[in-house]
C-alpha cells in the first residue's frame, strides 16, 4: 500500500495543465446553450412568446396549446445544439441534482422514426420516488411521485441532453425536494414586500429576492484521492497529521494560482459563461488547495440552480484535469474549512434595492424600513436560521476561530448601529414635534454618508450587513442554498406582514404614515437589539456575553434541528403557505437520518483504516524496529545492544501505546455505535451518535495522527496533508 501512495505521489508531479479556452469574446458565448429570453423569441410563435413570458414574470399557467407549441420549439432548439435526449432536472432532498434523461427518438412505424417532445412531456413526469427521502410522507411501496416544469428558470443544454428544471412532489403534493418551498417563500416575502413598498411608491408590483453565493471548494489530485478511503467515502480527511506547513505564513490567500488549477478553472468558467451562469471571480482561499469562485448576484430561484449546475460541472470537470473537488465543510484538520457565502437582497421591479440607501430621507427610510425588518426577522427567528445550515460537515467548521460561531447574531457596524440608537431613543410617543421630524429627516438623509464610513465587514458575523445586502456567512460549502433562502425569504415575509399590520393599526388612529413607521421601527429597534453584535465574534468573551443575552448556541446538528418541531414556527410556514406542518416534520425527520448516516459512515470508515491498514502498518514498522534491537544485542550483547538500541526501544514502546489505546477506543466507538443502531427514534439516535459514538474520533485520530509521526514514510499507508495540500 505504501508503494502505491508514493506512486500516487509521483504520477502527481507528471501532470501537466490542460488548456481548453473559447474563441473569441466570453461575453459571446454567454448563455448560448440556454433557451432564454431571446431564444424563445426566435423559436416561438409571438402569442406562445407573450405567455411564456407572462409565465416566468407572473407565475400564470400555460394551457396545453401553449406548452406544445414551447415544447416542440424547445426541442427544436436543442436539437440544434446537439441534444438527443431531455431530462426533468430537480432537487430532491439528498442534498444532490437528480435526472431521469429520455430520448427524444419515438419509432412510429416500419423503418421510420420522429423526434417526439409534447407539452405533456414538458410539463409533468413521473421519476420513481421510491428511493428518494421523504421523511414518512409516503409508504416505501408508494414510488410514485411527480416532476412539474418550473418555467422561471429556463432550460438548458448539457452535452447531448437538454435539461428542464422542475419541482418535485410526492403523488399527493407534498413537496420532496428544495425548488417547490423556495418558490413559494419567493412568492411570499414579494407579496409582504409589496405591500410595504407601498408606503413609498405606488409604482412598485414585484419584489425579488436576489442571492449571490460565494463558493469555496478544494482540489485534490486524483491519484492521492483515490489512495484515501475516508476521502473518498466521507469527503473529508479522517485521519492525517497537521502539515509542518499550513496556512500559518498566509501566503496562499490571493496568492498566484497554479497553472494546473487555472487550466481547470478556465475550463469550467467557460462552461459556465454557455450556461448562463455569470462566473465572474476566481482566487485562492486562506488554506493550501483551497479556492473559491463567486458570480453576480441573481434573482435567488435562478441564483440557486445555478448554484448546484456549477457544483456538478465542477465535479465532472475536475476528473478531466485529475483533480477531485471537495465541497465537504472541514476536509482537512489543522486549516480551514469552506463556506458558501449567501449574499441577500430584495429588488423591486423598478430597479430599486431595498437594502441599499438612497438619495433623500423618503428613500432611505424605506431603506431603514427593510433594514430593520430583517434584523427583527433574523432575531426572532434564530433558531431556524441555525438548522437550516446544520449538518455533520457544517458542524466541524462553525465556531471552529475560521467560520461564524454557531450563536446567530448580526452585524450592522458602528455608525448604523449608533444611528439605529440614536432613532430608538428619539422617536417619541404621541405626536412628533417638528423639530423631531426635522432631526429624523436629517438623520436619516446621512445614511449614505455614515456609510461611506463604515465599509469594514465583521468576518466573524454569521449574518454580517456589507452596505447593500447581507452575507448570510454560516452556510456550508456542500448545502443547497435553498435551504437557507427558504427559511430567510419566509422569516421576513412574516415580519414585513406583521410590520405592515402594526403600521396601518398606528395610521388607523391617527397617526402620520411616516410616524407610523418610525414608532413602529423604535419597537423593532428595541426588541431586536440583543441580536446585535459589532465584536469578535470568535472570541470566548462573546460566548459568556451572548449567554447573558439569552442567544442559544447550538454547537450540533440534533440539537440545532429540535428548532423545526417549535409549533410557532409550523404555524407560520403553514399560514404563508412555504410547508405544511408534515412536511416539516418530514424534513426534520430526513435531517435527523442523514446526520444519523453520515456519522455512522464515518465511524465505519474510522473502523475499517484503523484495522486494515493503520494498525498493520505501525505493527510491520514496529516489527523492523524488533529484528533491528534483536541484531544488535546479538552482535555487541545484550546489555551494550540494548543501550545502543536505546532510540528503537523508545519507538516500540510509543507504537504499542499508541497500537493499544487507539484499538481500545475503536471498541469503544464500535461498542456505542451497536447501541445506538438499536434506538428507534430518530432524533434520539441521532444524538446518541452525536454524544456516544462522534466522541470518539478524535481520541482514535489523535492515536493514529501520533503513529504517523512514528511509522517509516515508506510504509504508512495513506497519503499525508504535505502530499495532498501541496500538489500542483
Amino acid at each position: 500500500m505504501a508503494t502505491k501512495r508514493i506512486q500516487a505521489y509521483q504520477d502527481v508531479l507528471k501532470r501537466t495543465p490542460k488548456h481548453i479556452d473559447f474563441d473569441g469574446k466570453i461575453s459571446e458565448q454567454f448563455g448560448k446553450n440556454v433557451f432564454h429570453a431571446e431564444a424563445m423569441r426566435e423559436y416561438l410563435p409571438s402569442e406562445a412568446y407573450k405567455s411564456m413570458m407572462e409565465a416566468i414574470q407572473n407565475g400564470t399557467r400555460l394551457d396545453r396549446k401553449m406548452a406544445d407549441q414551447v415544447a416542440s420549439a424547445m426541442k427544436d432548439w436543442a436539437i440544434t445544439k446537439g441534444a438527443t435526449h431531455y431530462t426533468h432536472w430537480f432537487q430532491p432532498l439528498t442534498g444532490t441534482t437528480a435526472e431521469k434523461h429520455d430520448a427524444f427518438f419515438k419509432p412510429v412505424g416500419p423503418g421510420r422514426a420522429l423526434e417526439r417532445f409534447d407539452g405533456d412531456l414538458l410539463v409533468q413526469q413521473e421519476p420513481d420516488a421510491s428511493s428518494f427521502p421523504n421523511g414518512g410522507i409516503r409508504n416505501t411501496f408508494e414510488a410514485r411521485g411527480y416532476t412539474a416544469w418550473d418555467p422561471s428558470s429556463p432550460a438548458f443544454v448539457i452535452g447531448k441532453t437538454l435539461c428542464i428544471p422542475t419541482i418535485f412532489i410526492s403523488y399527493t403534493g407534498e413537496s420532496l425536494d428544495y425548488k417547490m418551498p423556495l418558490l413559494k417563500a419567493l412568492h411570499a416575502v414579494d407579496e409582504s414586500a409589496v405591500a410595504v413598498c407601498q408606503y413609498f411608491d405606488k409604482n412598485v408590483t414585484k419584489v425579488n429576492a436576489t442571492l449571490g453565493w460565494e463558493q469555496e471548494y478544494f482540489l485534490i489530485d486524483q491519484a492521492l484521492f483515490n489512495a484515501r478511503p475516508d476521502l473518498m467515502m466521507t469527503g473529508r480527511a479522517l485521519f492525517g497529521h497537521d502539515s509542518a506547513k499550513g496556512q500559518q505564513l498566509e501566503d496562499h490567500y490571493f496568492g498566484s494560482i497554479p497553472e494546473r488549477v487555472t487550466a481547470f478553472m478556465r475550463e469550467f468558467e467557460n462552461e459556465s459563461i454557455a450556461l448562463g451562469i455569470p462566473v465572474t471571480t476566481r482566487h485562492n482561499e486562506v488554506a493550501p488547495n483551497q479556492f473559491e469562485c463567486a458570480p453576480i448576484f441573481e434573482e435567488c430561484n435562478l441564483a440557486n440552480d445555478h448554484n448546484l449546475l456549477l457544483m456538478d460541472l465542477m465535479e465532472k470537470i475536475a476528473r478531466k484535469h485529475d483533480f477531485r473537488v471537495l465541497f465537504h465543510e472541514k476536509p482537512f484538520a489543522g486549516v480551514n474549512g469552506s463556506g458558501k457565502h449567501n449574499n441577500w437582497s430584495l429588488s423591486t421591479n423598478t430597479g430599486i434595492n431595498l437594502l441599499a440607501p438612497g438619495k433623500n430621507p423618503k428613500s432611505n427610510l424605506q431603506f431603514l424600513t427593510f433594514f430593520v425588518n430583517t434584523i427583527k426577522a433574523i432575531h426572532d427567528n434564530a433558531d431556524i436560521l441555525r438548522a437550516c445550515i446544520a449538518s455533520a460537515g457544517n458542524d466541524h467548521r462553525l465556531g471552529a476561530n475560521e467560520a461564524p460561531p454557531a450563536i446567530i447574531s448580526t452585524f450592522i457596524g458602528t455608525q448604523l448601529s449608533a444611528l439605529l440608537d440614536e432613532i430608538e431613543h428619539n422617536v417619541k410617543e404621541g405626536k412628533m414635534s417638528a423639530e423631531d421630524k426635522t432631526e429624523l429627516k436629517l438623520n436619516i438623509g446621512k445614511i449614505p454618508q455614515i456609510m461611506l464610513d463604515n465599509t469594514d465587514r465583521n468576518r466573524t458575523s454569521p449574518f454580517a450587513f456589507t452596505g447593500n445586502k447581507f452575507e448570510f456567512r454560516a452556510v456550508g460549502s456542500s448545502a443547497n442554498c435553498a435551504s437557507a433562502m427558504i427559511v430567510l425569504n419566509t422569516i421576513m415575509a412574516n415580519q414585513l406582514k406583521a410590520f405592515k399590520v402594526s403600521v396601518d393599526t398606528r395610521i388607523e388612529n391617527g397617526e402620520s404614515k411616516d410616524e407610523a413607521i418610525l414608532k413602529e421601527l423604535q419597537h423593532l429597534i428595541q426588541d431586536s437589539k440583543k441580536i446585535r453584535f459589532e465584536g469578535n465574534g470568535y472570541g470566548d468573551e462573546w460566548v459568556v456575553e451572548a449567554e447573558k443575552r439569552g442567544l442559544a448556541n447550538l454547537k450540533d446538528t440534533p440539537r440545532a434541528l429540535k428548532a423545526w418541531a417549535n409549533e410557532k414556527v409550523k404555524e407560520m410556514f403553514n399560514e404563508l403557505n412555504v410547508l405544511t406542518p408534515r412536511e416539516l416534520e418530514a424534513r426534520q425527520e430526513i435531517e435527523f437520518e442523514n446526520y444519523i448516516l453520515k456519522i455512522q459512515i464515518e465511524a465505519r470508515i474510522i473502523g475499517d483504516m484503523v484495522q486494515s491498514q493503520i494498525i498493520p502498518a505501525a505493527i510491520e514498522y514496529q516489527n523492523k524496529l524488533i529484528q533491528n534491537v534483536q541484531g544488535l544485542v546479538n552482535v555487541l550483547g545484550e546489555n551494550v545492544g540494548k543501550e545502543a538500541a536505546k532510540t528503537q526501544l523508545e519507538l516500540i514502546t510509543k507504537i504499542s501505546e499508541h497500537l493499544n489505546s487507539m484499538k481500545a477506543h475503536a471498541d469503544k466507538m464500535l461498542d456505542a455505535r451497536k447501541k445506538a443502531n438499536s434506538i428507534e427514534h430518530a432524533e434520539d439516535k441521532a444524538i446518541a451518535y452525536c454524544d456516544n459514538v462522534k466522541v470518539h474520533f478524535d481520541d482514535i485520530r489523535y492515536h493514529a495522527d501520533k503513529l504517523e509521526l512514528l511509522v517509516d514514510d515508506e510504509l504508512w499507508p495513506m497519503p499525508k496533508f504535505r502530499e495532498m495540500l501541496f500538489t500542483r
